[in-house]
Order: structure tokens, then C-alpha cells, then sequence
């Protein structure tokens, strides 16, 4: 018996989750949800209030918000930091923002051409049915 008790030992010294400083505690969850809840709350209260009268304004406070939010899922719902899974987790992580960049800068990029090299005759309300 003394056999078995060790391999079931030997079976939770593979998993590496306390040295990384990685925790599911309630505390933890509810420490997330509750910033997930005021990253949502503030938000919505300055688009619905108009308290930011600048609508360029107010988009980059809700985008840097939206940013932070994504940082707390990833943190506290998900449990990823640069130690998890040997680097490779962080890693991922940064080859998806960059991707995500380079593919949204050149949507942009090619709409916002697309919109300065129409037609002449295609501008002139005029020339519409």
C-alpha cells in the first residue's frame, strides 16, 4: 500500500501551481468580478451621462478602460502572468496584440484610402439616381 500512496504523492508534484503564485480562491474571483463590474459601470455612465463632450475623448478613455479590463480577465479569471506555462502563455499573448495591430491599422489604413480616392463623379450628389 505504501507503493500506491507514494505514486499518488508523486502525481501532485508535477503541476508547478504554487510556486508560480498561482491561486482560485474566492477572494481571488471575487476581486476580479468586482473590477470587471466598475471597468463596465464607468464606461457606460460616460457614454449614457455625456460627461466626456468630446466624442474622441471619451472613445480613448473607453478603449484604455476596455484595455484594462482585458488585463484583469487575463490575470484574475484566467491566472496568466509571464511565469505560467514556462513564458509560452505571454508569448502567445504578444504575437495576438501584434497580429490584432497589424491587421486593424491596415483595415483602417485601406478604408480610409478607399474613401479619399473614390470616384470624383461617385461624390457629386448630382450625378445620384
Amino acid at each position: 500500500m505504501s507503493a500506491h500512496d507514494d505514486t499518488q504523492h508523486a502525481h501532485d508534484d508535477g503541476h508547478g501551481h504554487d510556486d508560480l503564485g498561482i491561486h482560485a480562491t474566492f477572494g481571488g474571483y471575487m476581486t476580479g468580478f468586482v473590477l470587471a463590474v466598475i471597468l463596465t459601470v464607468i464606461p457606460f455612465w460616460l457614454v449614457m451621462g455625456h460627461v466626456i463632450e468630446k466624442s474622441s475623448t471619451a472613445a480613448v478613455v473607453i478603449l484604455a478602460l476596455a484595455a484594462v479590463q482585458i488585463v484583469v480577465h487575463m490575470i484574475y479569471f484566467l491566472h496568466m502572468n509571464a511565469k505560467s506555462e514556462g513564458g509560452w502563455n505571454m508569448l502567445a499573448l504578444v504575437f495576438t496584440i501584434v497580429l490584432v495591430v497589424i491587421t486593424l491599422s491596415g483595415s483602417i489604413w485601406i478604408m480610409y484610402h478607399l474613401n479619399s480616392n473614390m470616384m470624383p463623379s461617385m461624390m457629386d450628389p448630382a450625378n445620384l439616381p
